[in-house]
């Protein structure tokens, strides 16, 4: 009797990390494996891994360092994604007990790497050279997250940001025909899924390869597919953010109204340092179309502090630009030197301890706004979208279209599944969450 064949995965990074472990999955799966819960139960080991910060990049060794020593028991290691794409080979050198290296734009040929893993060899790799047009294709995608279906409409980056390592691991910007994302969505709507989310490290940078639809063509044919209550996208790039998306979201009440749009400094001569292709007006310009939409849309950012040259009055305008925005969420970071990135030339004089000084300036001041805005919502009816149940507070967990996290209680006797919707009036705030009760 042949040995049953058993994996454990983890993964480490963005949403893209987790849509592209759905797909590992649906492919280990259907060469005959079974997904486990404990490292210590599986036969072949993987982490799909982040490289986009040090800290993140660090934890997958550590995870490494900690079960090496399930290695002496047979069992067998892969690392796979940006860590594995930004170190290749050197990976074997750091952790000799490594057996598969592989790329995300190798994930196609994970099959035949998986036979040559079987037949005990002990050093594979597949990293692509990142240039390739083909995109892995999802026909064996797992889908793990009960309520929503994501699908890669574009994959790497084009645009090499100063402090950026994406182009590096993930290669030039490859986008998939209208026709096959517009097929995916249809696929998982007849699923079951409600709410899918548009996928791409410069998301709306999408070029469609038939030339039938652009970026915001695409959004409003994906909202108006059968079955489809909420479309939501990630990340946008300022420098290709165009007016027409807004009417997009305008136009289809599926298109959640919610925008995620990077600015990641309130600088102009920052942003030149960092090669991010707009100015401060720029920016701006588009979060005046978006505070212009026919109805409210909650916007989120990420911001990095710390650049190298950055001055105490940079900082400043980094401050200004919050409380201009006023955004419902911004995710902060302090600048972290990346391999292969153009700000690895730069001289950083700015001090740890300066740094994060500045960050936590920024997240205490954001921490105030998002107070005030969340706040605003007591009194108002919102649907929710049901993500799960927190028993110890007999409360419901679920998210609104604005992408705002909302607690709630509800008088029915039997608490809905994840993916349900209700209608909840909004009771109480906090910084990051809602409290609410279902209105019957």
């Amino acid at each position: 009797m042949a040995t049953e064949k058993t994996f454990y995965l983890e993964t480490f990074g963005c949403q893209m990390n987790a849509h592209d472990s759905e797909k590992v999955i649906g492919t280990l799966v259907h060469e005959g494996y079974r997904q486990v819960e404990l490292e210590q139960d599986a036969g072949l080991i993987l982490y799909n891994t982040c490289s986009i910060r040090d800290k993140a990049e660090q934890k997958v060794f550590n995870r490494l360092n900690d079960h090496k020593k399930l290695y002496k028991a047979g069992k067998r290691f892969g690392v796979l994604g940006c860590v594995a794409q930004q170190e290749g080979e050197k990976i074997f050198e750091r952790a000799p007990y490594v057996s598969l290296v592989s790329g995300s734009a190798s994930y196609r040929k994970l099959p035949e790497m998986l036979a040559r893993l079987e037949d005990g060899e002990t050093r594979i790799t597949g990293l692509d050279d990142r240039q390739t047009e083909e995109t892995f294709e999802t026909e064996f995608t797992s889908r793990q997250n009960p309520y929503r279906g994501y699908i890669t409409i574009i994959e790497g980056c084009d645009k090499f940001c100063a402090y950026c390592v994406v182009p590096y691991t993930r290669g030039k910007e490859r986008s998939r025909s209208s026709s096959s994302v517009l097929a995916e969505a249809r696929r998982i709507a007849d699923q079951g899924y409600t709410e899918i989310q548009l996928l791409g490290q410069n998301v709306n940078s999408y070029r469609d390869p038939e030339g039938k639809l652009n970026f915001a063509e695409l959004l409003a044919a994906v909202g108006q597919v059968s079955g489809i209550r909420r479309v939501r996208f990630t990340t946008s790039h300022p420098r290709d953010f165009t007016r027409d998306i807004v009417a997009a979201i305008d136009a289809v009440p599926t298109l959640c109204d919610h925008v995620h749009l990077p600015v990641q400094s309130g600088s102009s001569r920052v942003l030149k340092m960092m090669a991010r292709e707009y100015t401060r007006e720029w920016y701006l310009e588009r979060i005046g179309w978006l505070k212009a939409a026919k109805r409210p849309i909650s916007l989120s950012t990420d911001i990095i502090v710390g650049f190298p040259g950055e001055t105490a009055d940079d900082f400043i305008q980094t401050m200004d630009l919050l409380q201009e925005v006023e955004y419902d969420c911004v995710f902060g970071f302090k600048y972290s030197a990346r391999p292969n990135t153009p700000a690895l030339t730069m001289i950083d004089t700015i001090p740890e301890a300066e740094k994060a000084q500045r960050l936590q300036v920024l997240l205490d001041r954001q921490r105030e706004i998002q107070r005030i805005n969340y706040s605003r919502q007591i009194g108002n009816i919102v649907e929710v979208m049901v993500e799960g149940m927190n028993p110890g507070r007999g409360q419901i967990i679920g998210r609104s279209s604005q992408n705002k996290p909302v607690n709630f209680t509800s008088s029915a006797l039997i608490a809905p599944a994840p993916g349900a919707y209700r209608q909840v009036r909004i009771t109480g705030a906090f910084p990051n969450s809602l409290l609410g009760e279902a209105v019957q």
